[in-house]
């Protein structure tokens, strides 16, 4: 039986410990109890829930679509060119398989040897036409007239219409490389997305053109007097070619959005304006507007032939003219159309050939 100083002797039951224990299990649990605060309090905020993505607008979605569309169309139309020249490539291999399959052994060698020479006489023609055109465009920098294309609109311009002015720019390029009058030609203001696209051009960092990223009034800001900006708003009629001034012409392909901006910005920068005496010579039909190669060409036709009305009929397209301005037969312009447009076509193929 046990009796309480059975309890005590026993150390089962020690009052001094006991009152020594009871605090420092207190301490122990108020200590863990402030770590576990202390943990809580230093522990990093939890992440706020994800946002949802503001819905676009409608003209928004209608940009978005149509900047779609025109990547699938593009897309489609670069496919469609690849199976096309796949297929004419397989056709004339055919061709010429059958036709050496005909022969003997030793007309089929006289064939191939012909072929080889044939093929070397164009690549030799092409060196040669390549190297008049380095030599002409090189002297043009020295003393052509002086044409700037104006790049600084790139944040007007929907992807599309920057596109569509590369391809425009490309064209300018070619034409001045062939033609008998090159001028010294510009590009100044480019960046962003229009600086991005003439990068990815074959050849871009070998064109004999002056490129300057930077605005054309910091570029001439000593020849501000020679600085004339051509566009369609100003009352001054240009009548000839002034070999000492600096022609601008704006490149934008504004789809008639932005009327006026290129006369806006020649007042406030203080600068000549003057405009091309298109109905001096004939009555413009549908859109008034021209393409930034357009008129680029215009100039370098009437540097070479010193004739208005030659430059506007070989440039302008007929269903821009008037009926009774219209020189020649329907027929005549089609097919002449049709060669503009083939030669076109080369010239951006074979661009970055200079």
């Amino acid at each position: 039986m046990f009796t309480l100083n059975n309890l005590i002797t026993s150390g089962l039951f020690n009052r001094q410990s006991h009152q020594v224990r009871i605090p420092k299990m207190d301490a122990i649990t108020v200590d863990q109890s402030h770590v576990n605060l202390s943990n809580k309090s230093s522990s990093p905020p939890s992440p706020p829930p994800p946002q949802q993505p503001q819905p676009l607008s409608k003209n928004a979605q209608k940009k978005l679509l149509k900047q779609q569309r025109f990547e699938a169309k593009k897309a489609e139309k670069k496919a469609a060119i690849k199976e096309e020249k796949k297929r004419q490539g397989e056709r004339k291999r055919k061709e010429w398989e059958e036709k050496l399959s005909s022969l003997s052994e030793e007309e089929k060698l006289k064939m191939i040897e012909s072929r080889k020479g044939m093929r070397k006489e164009r690549m030799d023609q092409r060196t040669e036409e390549r190297e008049s055109k380095a030599l002409r465009l090189s002297e043009a920098k020295k003393h052509g007239q002086n044409i700037v294309v104006d790049l600084e609109f790139s944040d007007l311009m929907a992807p599309n219409e920057i596109h569509s002015l590369i391809k425009q720019i490309m064209y300018c390029y070619a034409v001045n490389g062939r033609s008998m009058v090159p001028s010294h030609l510009w590009l100044t203001g480019y960046e962003g997305e229009i600086e991005s696209q003439l990068q990815k051009i074959p050849g871009f960092d070998k064109w004999i053109i002056e490129k300057d990223n930077g605005p054309y009034i910091n570029t001439f800001e000593s020849q501000k007097e020679h600085l004339v900006y051509l566009t369609a708003d100003s009352e001054t009629m240009l009548s000839e070619l002034d070999p000492d001034k600096i022609y601008i012409v704006g490149g934008l392909v504004d789809r008639n959005r932005w009327k006026g901006i290129t006369m806006k910005k020649a007042v406030e920068q203080g600068i000549q304006t003057a405009k091309l005496p298109i109905g001096n010579y004939l009555k413009m039909s549908g859109s008034q507007v021209l393409t930034v190669n357009q008129v680029i060409e215009i100039l370098l036709k009437f540097l070479e032939t010193k004739d208005w009305k030659a430059s506007f009929f070989h440039v302008i397209p007929q269903r821009k003219r008037g009926e009774t301005e219209a020189e020649g037969s329907q027929e005549e312009t089609e097919v002449d159309e049709k060669c503009d447009q083939e030669i076109k076509r080369q010239c951006i193929e074979n661009i970055g050939s200079l």
